[in-house]
């Protein structure tokens, strides 16, 4: 069973730290970094940590997706590459010593030509093999058809792959008409699939469970923010607790989730501890700074408070 991360829209993300975050003043910026960013990049960083090898898809540009790949390769992630005319986009963070406040700049995408992207199909078909993981994860560059990753997905339909999506919006609706192995919406994106504004508990673990019962997801995993998640399944629904930490920065948390749950599946683990591994991984996540996130040893640490 080989893993295989999918990202469409990677990024080049860029750390600082500053003494004060003061409007009009020209702030001096100390302790910069770069690190590859994007849904299925960051899921490929933290399994590699976690001794699971995956191959890394996405497309990349210009001299940010030059340096993107460079620092993958640094990493020893298996890159899957294909060049493209748009540049690589870049996301900013800023750490506010005084408060202790994190500030996330997130820069557009330039409309990503549709045409381009066939190599990065044809990357993907050749890539898959039967009853592999694919890792559908981030969001979609405009240009591209809200239905795009589920195009992907029907193509594949013929290998019997594990499709594991973490989206979000119309694309995730679009995601949805497909069977898919593993999803993993937040609180407020499962009640807008109910058609809610909110859900109690009771609502949110039936919906969650008529999911799995209509084969739209074999799990759904539903992440409660400091909580912790639970996961539905077809023997019932489990919970797991996150242990209340100091949050050094949120980048990366829900990537480093979804990195837990498919380290989790590979090790044939039963639905619990998939999902204890899950929380354990997008916790440890918060306790690196910038976008480093989820690290061996603060797993480790972790597993043993959830």
């Amino acid at each position: 069973m080989k893993v295989v991360t999918l990202t469409i829209n990677p990024a080049l993300d860029k750390s600082a730290k500053v003494t004060e975050m003061t409007p009009f003043d020209k702030l001096e910026c100390n302790d910069i970094t770069y690190h590859p960013g994007g849904g299925g990049i960051n899921i490929s960083r933290v399994l590699h940590r976690l001794g699971v090898e995956s191959n890394c898809l996405f497309p990349y540009g210009g001299k940010t997706g030059e340096h993107l790949v460079d620092l993958l390769e640094a990493q020893h992630i298996e890159v899957f590459a294909t060049p493209i005319s748009i540049w690589t986009r870049e996301n900013f963070a800023v750490f506010d010593i005084k408060t202790g406040l994190q500030f996330r700049f997130g820069m557009p995408t330039e409309a990503f030509i549709e045409e381009e992207m066939k190599e990065v199909e044809k990357l993907i078909n050749d890539q898959i093999s039967k009853n592999d993981i694919l890792v559908i994860s981030g969001s979609l560059p405009k240009g591209l058809p809200t239905g795009y990753y589920s195009k992907i997905i029907q193509n594949l339909s013929v290998k019997g792959v594990k499709v594991i999506v973490d989206t979000s919006g119309p694309v995730f609706n679009e995601v949805l008409k497909n069977e898919l192995y593993l999803i993993k919406p937040n609180q407020k994106e499962l009640a807008r699939l109910a058609g809610k504004e909110t859900q109690t508990k009771e609502e949110q673990e039936a919906f969650a469970l008529k999911m799995v019962t209509d084969k739209i997801a074999e799990y759904v995993v539903v992440s409660l923010g400091k909580d912790g998640a639970f996961i539905a399944h077809k023997n019932g629904v489990d919970y797991v607790a996150a242990p209340i930490i100091s949050v050094k920065s949120t980048i990366g948390a829900g990537d480093s989730m979804v990195a837990g749950l498919i380290y989790g599946t590979v090790k044939n683990k039963n639905p619990k501890e998939m999902l204890r591994w899950g929380v354990a991984c997008g916790v440890s996540a918060t306790l690196s700074e910038g976008s480093d996130l989820a690290h061996k040893e603060n797993i480790d640490k972790v597993l043993k408070l959830v």
